[in-house]
């Protein structure tokens, strides 16, 4: 990860070394990864999320390959929750390897291959996730401790009039009103730059929600959004 911001050189040396000590042991085992995380908010959004962590997006059968591959390189390796995270230690620093999210949705497909961004790290050739890959997994996290609708929001002030708007809506599936929330919330946050939502996109969402019955069964998709708040 390139830090933008003013940092220790001692400390920017150790960072550069660890992201490329884990990108060559992931290519050396021909793993194939996508970078994710706050790496890519700060190149598509230009906003800073300084973190430990570094994020490396992976389908789910090729997890075993990835941590075993690191584990040769001199990380110390873990599948924190088997459903969605592993993580590799080296140090201070760690890779967390994600098939998934937290909630078990959004799992890493060859459709998050098929359309990643080409981007060069530190002078070597990798694939970044797809602003809509990262838009979709995000919108589920609004925990009591951690909210990633500014992620979203900042992104599509940057992206917004180059997404893949029917991509998107298509990744959502059934759970349309989770981008429909974020994505009218957006309009209050930055009221001046809603014409970057494709007005068709409104159209539709908004269109679902007034034909839209409500449901017999007694459901609380909560858990889907945050792991405690509403047990």
């Amino acid at each position: 990860m390139t830090v933008t911001r003013a940092v220790p050189s001692k400390t920017k040396r150790r960072l550069n070394d660890f992201y490329l000590s884990s990108i060559a042991a992931l290519r050396d085992a021909d793993v194939p990864f996508l970078i994710g995380g706050a790496y890519v908010v700060e190149i598509y959004a230009n906003v800073s999320r300084r973190t430990k962590d570094f994020d490396l997006y992976v389908r789910p059968h090729h997890v075993d390959a990835a941590l075993g591959a690191l584990a040769r390189a001199g990380f110390n390796t873990e599948v924190t929750s088997p459903h969605w995270l592993a993580k590799a230690r080296h140090g201070r620093d760690y890779v967390d390897l994600i098939f998934r999210a937290g909630n078990g949705l959004c799992e890493v497909d060859d459709c998050w291959f098929a359309r990643a961004h080409d981007h060069e790290l530190l002078g070597m050739p990798v694939k970044l996730c797809a602003p809509e890959e990262m838009i979709w997994m995000k919108a589920y996290i609004m925990e009591r401790e951690r909210f990633d609708g500014a992620d979203i929001a900042h992104l599509l002030v940057t992206c917004g009039d180059k997404l893949d708007w029917p991509h998107l809506v298509r990744r959502f599936g059934p759970d349309w009103r989770v981008l429909l929330s974020h994505l009218v919330l957006f309009g209050y946050t930055y009221p001046s730059e809603q014409g970057r939502i494709p007005g068709s996109v409104m159209d539709e969402l908004i269109g679902r929600l007034r034909k839209e019955s409500p449901g017999q069964e007694q459901v609380c998709r909560g858990t889907l959004l945050s792991r405690k708040q509403y047990l």
